[in-house]
């Protein structure tokens, strides 16, 4: 990783603006000769390489607008390029013309940045063009307001382009705004919390329709005060919710699609300083605490190359868990991050000292489908799920319904399902008729129910099977109890979580330093980075630990599966386990009586 990372402690608002120059300087390097695209490594994205170019060029700006709004004096030279590259790209003469765009176009997403300058720095973003720079700017921006849009987190994609237009004086179709705001509403069902169609309940709540709402509250809040005040309100909702979802080392949960955004889990607690919103129970110094702590986090895992740009993955440069919307500039829409350095040195976010956050040992989110849990140090969130089938998108079935989720271990994508080693079923109950088939695992459930002491479900892996499954957490320890119905023949295979496999210095490749163990009860893997253990308390047959394909968990290239195995006769059976992840230094000496009173009552 890049040296500076090292070095720059991310307290004060100047180091703020060194890591954001750092992470702009490579990128510089990588704009075409107009500066209207930024092409940072090979790859491709279901869009054209020259749509993915131009939103290389425009993600940057998540971090250049906040700082141009701030008065960074560290943002002109790289301001000086990519407004060299906003009037080429907007010129329909100029060979790096950023094209008519269509419906549901890549580039709509790219065009709210653009909206966001001009309605936070219309001097930079409209008073330093010509007029006939700025009739382009405006001729291809309002494209936008043309096209069928989906009726999702894209709608403030043209939200922002509009607010923009307001603000410096263009025509605007009003009618259309307050379309688009009634509709991003629609998707508010509580708690705080959104959802984009059909189901997803993911990320994309707090950095779509949170961080957007927040950017509209700041530019809008004396023109539309009721809608703004509906937004401040429903911001600090879901604040105390979403601070669960960090651990005391500012790791968020690996948990739903687009991680690739990476240090984007923070952006939410930069649009509140933003804003100028707290929460109850989370004052600047703990709000401040969460974003820096998660950026700190980020900027220590391998996630550049060679050059010091931003990778595609999450803790290290992978495609194999990407989505076809990740192109090589993708990434660095995770910039919104710094969108706290819009708040001058003496603003109270600033000011303020940072402080740790802890939120609640369990706490059920009902809206999310979440039940999550923590050690009484915060080392560690776990969460646990059911209900929150996707469908849109790569590796959904493990992205959205694994049994358990944590901020320790990530999770591991399947790269195919001819055996476990390729299919690395970390956190879930795996399933094949006996003799060459596929393995199958849970993706939508029949019924469900999350309540605050376990989470229930059914569900059918394969035409045949039925499976009633009980999640029950107990500090890092949970019960899994499946009540098995099949027609068929079943092999089965049960996961714990995926350890990172360690390599010692100066030893044969073949060597693992990790400690693991196997037995006809048990399977257990502890190495430096933690421990995860999975016990036979009924129904199976033997343990084992498995050494899954390279680069199927997100969080590290080479991993340690414990499992537990059984083969199932046509009929009804029952399978209990009690599974354990921790971040410290010991395996556990077997399982707790407490646990195995619990276990005994299912």
């Amino acid at each position: 990783m890049p040296e500076w990372t090292k070095a720059n402690p991310l307290k004060t608002r100047q180091d703020l603006v060194d890591a954001a120059v750092a992470l702009l300087r490579p990128a510089l390097a990588c704009l075409t000769p107009g500066k209207a695209r930024m092409i940072v490594g090979e790859g491709s994205a279901h869009y054209s390489e020259d749509v993915a170019g131009m939103e290389g060029y425009s993600r940057v700006l998540w971090a250049l607008v906040p700082m141009l709004i701030g008065k960074c004096p560290e943002a002109e030279p790289f301001w000086t390029a990519w407004r060299e590259g906003l009037i080429h790209g907007t010129d329909p003469d100029h060979p790096e013309y950023w094209g008519d765009i269509g419906p549901y176009d890549q580039r709509m997403v790219e065009m709210a940045v653009i909206g966001t300058g001009l309605c936070f720095c219309p001097e930079r973003f409209w008073e330093e063009l010509t007029p006939a720079q700025r009739e382009h700017l405006f001729a291809w921006l309002n494209q936008i307001n043309r096209h069928d849009m989906p009726k999702n987190n894209w709608r403030f994609f043209r939200i922002l382009v509009n607010i923009g237009f307001l603000r410096v004086g263009q025509p605007v179709d009003e009618d259309r705004l307050r379309e688009d705001l009634d509709m991003m509403e629609s998707h508010y069902v509580g708690d705080g919390w959104y959802f984009d169609y059909p189901t997803k309940r993911d990320y994309y709540t707090i950095w779509g329709f949170h961080f957007y709402s927040l950017v509209y509250l700041a530019a809008m809040r004396e023109r539309d005060p009721e809608r703004c005040a509906r937004f401040a309100e429903r911001a600090k909702l879901i604040a105390p919710r979403f601070a669960c979802w960090f651990d005391r080392e500012g790791r968020a949960l690996p948990y739903g699609r687009s991680l690739t955004y990476r240090f984007c889990q923070g952006s939410f607690w930069a649009a509140m300083a933003f804003a100028g919103i707290t929460a109850e129970g989370l004052d600047w110094g703990e709000i401040k605490g969460l974003w820096l702590r998660n950026l700190r986090w980020w900027l220590s895992m391998p996630i550049f190359d060679r050059g010091g740009c931003l990778t595609v993955g999450y803790g290290y440069p992978n495609l194999c868990a990407a989505e076809g919307y990740n192109a090589p500039g993708s990434p660095y829409w995770g910039l919104k991050t710094f969108f706290a350095l819009a708040l001058p040195e003496d603003h109270p976010f600033w000011q303020a000292d940072e402080k740790p956050y802890t939120p609640p040992r369990v706490f059920l989110d009902e809206q999310v489908r979440l039940l999550i849990t923590r050690d009484a140090e915060n080392r560690q969130a776990v969460a646990y799920t059911a209900g929150n089938h996707a469908w849109e998108h790569m590796h959904e079935d493990e992205k959205y319904e694994k049994f358990a989720y944590s901020t320790q271990f990530a999770f591991s994508v399947i790269k195919e399902a001819t055996t476990l080693q390729k299919g690395a079923f970390d956190s879930m109950l795996a399933v094949k008729r006996q003799g060459k088939d596929l393995w199958h695992t849970r993706s939508g459930c029949e019924t469900f129910e999350l309540r605050e002491d376990r989470v229930t479900c059914t569900w059918s892996p394969m035409e045949g099977v039925t499976v009633d499954t009980a999640v029950v957490p107990m500090g890092m320890w949970h019960i899994r109890r499946h009540r098995i119905r099949t027609e068929l023949p079943l092999e089965i295979a049960e996961g714990a979580f995926a350890v990172r496999k360690d390599w010692p210095a100066g030893r044969p490749c073949d060597r693992v330093s990790s400690a693991l163990s196997a037995d006809e009860n048990s399977a257990l893997a502890h190495g430096a980075y933690g421990t995860s253990a999975i016990y036979a308390l009924a129904g199976y047959a033997r343990g084992e630990v498995i050494h899954p394909e390279p680069n199927t968990n997100l969080m590290f290239p080479r991993t340690v599966l414990p499992m537990l195995r059984a083969e199932l006769a046509p009929g009804e059976h029952t399978l209990v386990c009690a599974v354990f992840t921790d971040a410290g230094d010991a395996p556990p000496d077997g399982v707790p009586k407490e646990v195995m009173q619990i276990a005994d009552t299912l």
